[in-house]
Parts: structure tokens; C-alpha cells; sequence
């Protein structure tokens, strides 16, 4: 049996701006082909399939597509909510749809009752899903000993080693556990949510000990804590922060003698990310910067003076420019002192004016921009002494 682990799709998320659902259309043709190339049985979803709590209609109708092309192609579907989704939403349904091979573990009470799948000469796989678990919300109901994440996790896992133990009793049960949580030793991005404050939210690794595999989501990198421990990351890069990561899913083969295989598989964006540094000209000329030409661009300039019209001028090149940065290098004709010394000191008005539109922008005015403002201020005083 070959299942591929996922999470973190994050349907109707945009991108400084940028719709993403094209992109999202796009991973979910390349997912459907991994699953019929691949022969997949079980598609693992861990947690965050929509963005935001109430997704709008075409991004639920985007999962609807999945989920049925998924089925069609031959697989079965385990679905966990995460942080960003609203359980009892994403839920609905669950015990009729199941029918048809999605199984859906929101719920607190289904915990310790994993989908089954069968291996043959006799053993099973139980796929266990932890929806995510809000400590303030779920500690009384869990029997957790405080409203903490280790705590709460703790405890729902302590049901799964229940239940896996008794049917383990009865026959040869291999165990996958989902969770939707930051676990110790991962590697966050920018566009994670934090899951509490100053780091309360990272649950102990041995905490999952003893099971065939975990299938983690919520870190937004494909990263591995151990052997049987890791994340999948998200199918597509929500931050420029995630610039250098692959972006994929991992595909485990599972059979009577238990996880046999684990390999990463690689899906490619609609477009790459690219994140830029130097000065404009510098950017707008090296041959170096060709790649960005197509990508999102992050750009980060380090010229002494912000250039004019910068934005307009990189989107000339680069018009995938979503973010501008300005970080310069020297100080360059920049005059000394702070911006209040320097207005103390101005000798007249349109000195201070000119002093005010250096600070705005971070680059002096020039000799018509000068004139002008020398212009406007003899015309304000004439006006002042006619009246």
C-alpha cells in the first residue's frame, strides 16, 4: 500500500496580493497525476485545507474537485482540520461521506477511531487523525492536566495508544498518527501562524514515540525530525521566505511487515520565487538576474539614495515585483543628523521643504523639484503681504 502524505493547502490563500487559485488549480492536476502515476492508496491531508475559516465559494469547490478527482483516480482520502479551518465545517458530512473513501477526523471524539486499511496476510494499517488542538478549548475534554499544547497532545495520543494496543492484541496493526502541531526540531516560515507565544506551542518529540510513522503538518517546509517523524510542508511557497525550499510530499509504502519505503516527491510551481539584492542598476542590467525575469520577486535595494521611480523601473524587467524593499549601503549625500537637527538648522522655508521630501522618500530633491518649492513659497509670502 502506498500512501502520500500532505498538508497544509492552504486553498484560497493569496500572495502579497496575488490570487492564488490558478496556482492552487495547478497542484491539485499535478497531486491527481502523482496519485495515478504513483498508484497511491491513501492521500494524507494534514490539516490547513482552506486558508481561513470560512473559505469562499470557489475555493470549497476547488477541495470539492479534488477530492472527487483524488477518489476517481483510485485513492482513498484522510482529511485533519488544522488551525486555519473551522472543524465543525470542514466536518460536516464526515459519516456520510466516508461511504465514498474520504474519511474525516475533526472531531474530538474521533481520536482514537482511525480509518483502516488493509495490508494483506492479515495486517492492517490504522490511520489515526489529531485535528488541531487549541489547548484552552480542548483541555477539560481531553482530561489534559493543564491548558498546554504538550499537555493536550499528550492526551489525545495517550486514546490512540489505547485503541492501537487493543487491536494490536488481536492481530498485526501497523499505526500512522496526523497531527496538525510544531513540533520540536522544525523549521518554521513567515507565513505560519503562530500556535502561541514565545514558543509554549512546540510539543516534545518523543511525545510520538512508538508509532510506524507521523504525518505532520503545520511548518510549511518539507523537513524531517526523524526517521518516521516529518513534515510535508505545504504544495506551494506562501511566503519569500520559502524562496530555496522543494515543495512536494512524501510517499511511504506500507505492507505486512510495515513501513518499507519513504521518498520525497517533487511538484512544480506555477511560478518560482525569486529574492533580490543590490543596487537598481546593477539588477536591471547583470545577466545574472535572468531566472527573475519570470518570477515573483522579492527586491531589496541598497543604493545610498532611493531611486526614482524604483517600482516602475524593476517591473520593467521584473514584473512579478510584489515586494520593494530599501536597505542602502552607505550614507551617501545623505545629510548628518536627525531629520528634526536638520530642520532646526534649515535657513529658510523651502529648505524646509525640501528637507521634508528627503525624509519622506530617502532621496533629496532635485534642482527642478528645488525651484519649485522656492516658487511656491515667494508666491505664498507675496500673498501675504497683498492681503
Amino acid at each position: 500500500m502506498k500512501l502520500l502524505h500532505t498538508s497544509d493547502w492552504h486553498l484560497g490563500r493569496s500572495f502579497h496580493g496575488v490570487g492564488m487559485l490558478e496556482a492552487q488549480q495547478l497542484f491539485v492536476d499535478q497531486l491527481e497525476k502523482t496519485v495515478r502515476e504513483e498508484n497511491v492508496d491513501v492521500v494524507l491531508v494534514a490539516g490547513d485545507v482552506y486558508d481561513r475559516a470560512l473559505p469562499a465559494v470557489d475555493v470549497v469547490e476547488l477541495f470539492d474537485e479534488a477530492l472527487e478527482r483524488i477518489t476517481v483516480a483510485g485513492a482513498q482520502v484522510v482529511v485533519t482540520s488544522g488551525n486555519h479551518d473551522s472543524a465543525v465545517r470542514l466536518g460536516f458530512g464526515g459519516r456520510l461521506i466516508e461511504r465514498g473513501g474520504v474519511h474525516l477526523r475533526t472531531r474530538l471524539e474521533d481520536i482514537p477511531r482511525p480509518a483502516l486499511f488493509p495490508l494483506g496476510d492479515g495486517a492492517d494499517l490504522a490511520v489515526y487523525g489529531l485535528p488541531y488542538l487549541e489547548p484552552r478549548m480542548v483541555s477539560d475534554r481531553l482530561g489534559a492536566p493543564s491548558a498546554t499544547h504538550t499537555a493536550v497532545t499528550a492526551s489525545a495520543l495517550a486514546q490512540v495508544r489505547e485503541d492501537l494496543q487493543r487491536r494490536q492484541r488481536r492481530g498485526t496493526v501497523y499505526s500512522v498518527v496526523m497531527a496538525h502541531t510544531f513540533a520540536s526540531g522544525g523549521v518554521g516560515s513567515d507565513s505560519e501562524r503562530e500556535l502561541s507565544i514565545g514558543g509554549l506551542g512546540v510539543v516534545p518529540l518523543d511525545l510520538f514515540d512508538g508509532f510506524d510513522y507521523v504525518a505532520l503538518g503545520h511548518l510549511h517546509g518539507q523537513q524531517q525530525l526523524h526517521e518516521r517523524v516529518r513534515y510535508s510542508g505545504s504544495p506551494l511557497a506562501y511566503s519569500f521566505s520559502e524562496a530555496r525550499q522543494s515543495k512536494g510530499a512524501w510517499l511511504l509504502e506500507v505492507g505486512p511487515e510495515g513501513v518499507s519505503e519513504i521518498r520525497p516527491v517533487r511538484w512544480n510551481p506555477q511560478r518560482q520565487l525569486a529574492v533580490l539584492r543590490g543596487p537598481i542598476e546593477e539588477l536591471l542590467a547583470s545577466p545574472d538576474y535572468q531566472e527573475a525575469e519570470t518570477a515573483w520577486c522579492q527586491v531589496t535595494l541598497t543604493d545610498p539614495e532611493r531611486p526614482y521611480q524604483a517600482m516602475e523601473r524593476l517591473r520593467s524587467r521584473f514584473p512579478g515585483t510584489l515586494v520593494l524593499g530599501f536597505e542602502p549601503s552607505s550614507r551617501g549625500n545623505q545629510p548628518e543628523g536627525t531629520y528634526s537637527e536638520r530642520v532646526a538648522q534649515a535657513t529658510d522655508d523651502a529648505a524646509i521643504c525640501c528637507g521634508f521630501l528627503e525624509h519622506v522618500r530617502q532621496r533629496g530633491a532635485n534642482p527642478e523639484e528645488a525651484a519649485l518649492f522656492a516658487e511656491v513659497v515667494d508666491a505664498m509670502r507675496a500673498a501675504e503681504s497683498g492681503s
